[in-house]
């Protein structure tokens, strides 16, 4: 599952772009999309977050409705920094065991790596948007040789 964080807060121009936080109503509409995972029975094994605070506050908020320990969610400054191509070096080294992750990311990069296995593109991620896309194979760094199904797209205005 590829997701973008929640709507963050310009409030303070002094903050570095990393240490944005989140908006109350990024947050409730990150529950809204949880909520909309757990009652379809969508749990991660894995969750890896950017550093920024947006982004581990999004990791959080989907930690917390769908029972995955805040403590266990991992952090890598890849996400952030690194472009489409940054994400894919993530995910093509996840562990082979972890068969549901959830990867919290930027724009532009999260929604141009969805690109990569959607037909239909997307311009751009929403905030709190959720890919989910399911590979024919026990290996990440076999995903892009592998058949794929996009199991959903869901973004808070679809709820």
């Amino acid at each position: 599952m590829l997701v973008r964080h929640a709507k963050s807060s310009w409030k303070e121009p002094g903050l570095q772009d990393f240490e944005r936080p989140l908006l109350e109503k990024g947050k409730s509409r990150t529950e809204k999309v949880a909520i909309y995972l757990r009652e379809r029975k969508v749990f991660p094994d894995l969750i890896v977050s950017s550093h920024a605070v947006r982004a581990f506050e999004t990791a959080k908020i989907f930690a917390e409705v769908l029972g995955y320990p805040h403590h266990e969610i991992q952090v890598d400054g890849q996400v952030y920094f690194s472009g489409a191509t940054g994400l894919q070096q993530v995910a093509f080294g996840l562990p082979d065991g972890k068969n549901t992750v959830m990867m919290v990311g930027h724009n532009p990069a999260i929604t141009q790596f969805a690109n990569e296995f959607l037909e239909n593109k997307i311009d751009y991620m929403p905030t709190s948007a959720v890919v989910s896309i399911s590979f024919d194979t026990a290996e990440w760094k076999e995903i892009p040789l592998a058949s794929k199904k996009i199991n959903f797209v869901v973004y808070p205005k679809m709820l």
